[in-house]
């Protein structure tokens, strides 16, 4: 677009703009993301908006039942944004009149890109008064704030202060006073400007496109959520999966999670701060909210977000749906040849609660407690033979119910997301394998101590743990099970059959010595390389003891082949054979004359007879 073609009745210019600056993210999710259903939510029908600062079009896409106004610094920005708002402000927030108020402020980039290079610097503080200034009175704030010690920075190969790329306006560290650096100091900076958090998401795993909010307050309480858990390690996995890091993000989040501390690595936070309402006003309106404790990203386009809320009888699953009805809601471009399918309206009911039994099962490997993973294992494979048919077969989510999908709850198993479901029946023990298969692929592939010998490849262990939980299952069982798994895969990610096929084959081939799937961390990377290193040092021994042992046997028939030599030449050996030759040929001339009596009798015999 063009400033020819943009309503320019519409953008409003009052100094101080950036002619030839973009603040736009690149990255962009479907429907604008977790964020943008939080900003639906938080803002009434009819109410005025100000959206501050440069934002993913999607998400004023997503509040279009309330009157937006944009604050942004950027002229060609303004220009793509115009038709998505019913005004537009440029050169930052000293474009704002005195008198100009909001039901809702809305700033989900932070305080820095909202203010202009080409104006009066206001600094964060400033910023902020001029905002909260905006709020009127029971309204309410949403700010984003980046942490300097979040884990998108203990995982970058690249240190945050050596930027030097256009964009890094500002870099902040802890020791930048201006910039609140924590939860405690962004609270009271928030207190001294007149305003009441109510609310605080974590998010992940990263602050400009996250895929996943949840709640500060419940991470912190409760570190044992399975869904905290796998929540966290599907964001991180795949938040950094094209990107090589320092070490593992998603092992690093969710060990954080178990210490209590997942807040405190997030990337960044939104906060959600009340403007006390004038009590001398009756008529002021108040935002309020059901407040969710989590919103994730589904990962497919048309399924909308998940979220999940905090009601009385515990946590509840919810979903909100794609603004875009034309797009299918759960079947991918290839559903005559899926696998596996996803069902949006299994997201209802309450939340299962438990730990997640891959994470369980991670720590009685790494400890060696052989006691519990046999525990752990039986009650699995338990479990999944309680939801097979008479025939043995498993159908629903409970067939692809895998480590990494199912809770634990003292003696109670339950499939934590019930979405996912196989088109077809499969059998136990495959889906058991499948379970064990995935199991002993991260477990090998991610570096992690185990119990069992280093020569096990993964198809041997994946038949070692199925007899630790009782069943025998043998390398046939398994490969099915390989099969199975490229299959569902395929159709989580919507891949043809081609792609189906070389998938199937990648996972056939993955050995213990590889890294894991997915992306790469140096650690994960050096781990990989110190395997590679034992097994051909292994290799380079077994080959040095058989050449030694070829070369012995060698030097002992070249030996044998002297010895006979020396003896055939010798005259005590040509006494021996004048010796021995005549009784040899007088045995076979005995021999010859037995046959030939034999031969003679016969008829004689037959004719008695």
């Amino acid at each position: 677009m063009t400033t020819e073609t943009a309503p320019v009745d519409r953008i409003t210019l009052p100094g101080g703009e950036m002619l030839a600056w973009s603040d736009l993210p690149q990255e962009r999710l479907a429907d604008g993301g977790p964020l943008a259903a939080l900003a639906a939510r938080l803002v009434p029908p009819g109410a005025r908006v100000l959206v501050a600062g440069p934002h993913d079009p999607a998400l004023l896409d997503q509040l279009t039942h309330a009157e937006v106004t944009c604050l942004l610094r950027s002229h060609p920005d303004a220009v793509a944004l115009a038709h998505r708002a019913a005004r537009v402000v440029v050169g930052g927030p000293a474009g704002l009149s005195d008198d100009e108020t909001y039901d809702v402020v809305i700033a989900a980039a932070g305080l820095d890109p909202v203010e202009s290079v080409e104006g009066t610097r206001l600094g964060w503080d400033g910023v902020l008064a001029r905002l909260v200034a905006a709020v009127r009175p029971g309204g309410a704030l949403l700010l984003r704030l980046d942490n300097p010690l979040g884990l998108h920075r203990l995982v970058d190969t690249s240190p945050w202060y050596a930027r030097r790329d256009d964009s890094a306006w500002v870099i902040g560290g802890v020791l930048d006073r201006a910039h609140p650096a924590n939860r405690d100091q962004l609270r009271e900076r928030l207190g001294a400007a007149g305003l009441r958090p109510v609310a605080c998401w974590a998010a992940y795993p990263g602050v400009t496109t996250p895929t996943a909010l949840l709640d500060a307050d419940h991470l912190d309480r409760d570190a044992g959520s399975g869904l905290f858990d796998a929540v966290l390690h599907g964001a991180c996995a795949g938040g950094f999966s094209s990107a090589t890091v320092l070490q593992d993000p998603a092992r690093l989040a969710v060990d954080a999670l178990h210490a209590g501390r997942a807040a405190d690595l997030a990337p960044g936070w939104l906060t959600l701060a009340h403007r006390p309402a004038d009590p001398t006003d009756p008529t002021t309106p108040t935002v309020e909210a059901d407040l969710p404790v989590a919103l994730v990203q589904t990962g497919r386009p048309g399924i909308g977000v998940l979220e999940v809320l905090h009601g009385p009888s515990g946590w509840r699953w919810g979903l909100i749906p794609a603004t875009d009805a034309t797009t299918t809601p759960a079947v991918a471009p290839f559903a005559s040849r899926e696998a596996a399918y996803r069902d949006a309206d299994a997201l209802s009911g309450p939340v299962p609660s438990g730990r997640l039994l891959r994470t369980l099962l991670l720590d009685a490997a790494v400890r060696r407690d052989l006691a519990t993973l046999r525990a752990l294992l039986r009650g699995y494979a338990g479990w999944l033979a309680d939801q097979a048919d008479t025939d043995g077969r498993i159908a629903g989510a409970a067939a692809l119910a895998g480590t990494d999908n199912v809770v634990v709850d003292g003696e109670r198993y339950a499939v934590l997301d019930p979405s996912w479901r196989a088109t077809a029946a499969l059998p136990g023990d495959v889906v058991l394998a499948r379970g064990m298969w995935r199991f002993a692929t991260g477990l090998l592939t991610g570096g992690y101590a185990h119990p069992w010998s280093s020569t096990l490849d993964i198809a041997g262990l994946t038949v070692v743990l199925g007899g630790l939980a009782g069943h025998d299952l043998d390398r046939a069982t398994v490969s099915d099970a390989v099969e199975v798994e490229a299959a569902i895969a395929a159709a989580l990610h919507g891949l043809d059959a081609g792609a189906t096929v070389g998938l199937a084959t990648e996972l056939h081939a993955v050995t213990p010595t590889d890294p894991p799937v997915g992306g790469h961390s140096y650690q994960q990377l050096r781990e990989a390389w110190l395997r590679q290193r034992e097994e051909l040092t292994r290799l380079a021994a077994l080959t040095a003891w058989t050449e030694e042992l070829l070369t012995s046997r060698e030097r002992a028939l070249r030996r044998a082949e002297t010895t006979i030599g020396l003896l055939s030449g010798s005259l005590s050996y040509r006494v021996g054979r004048l010796a021995i030759t005549p009784a040899r040929l007088a045995k076979r001339g005995a021999r010859a004359a037995k046959r030939r009596a034999t031969a003679a009798l016969a008829p004689k015999q037959e004719e008695q007879q």
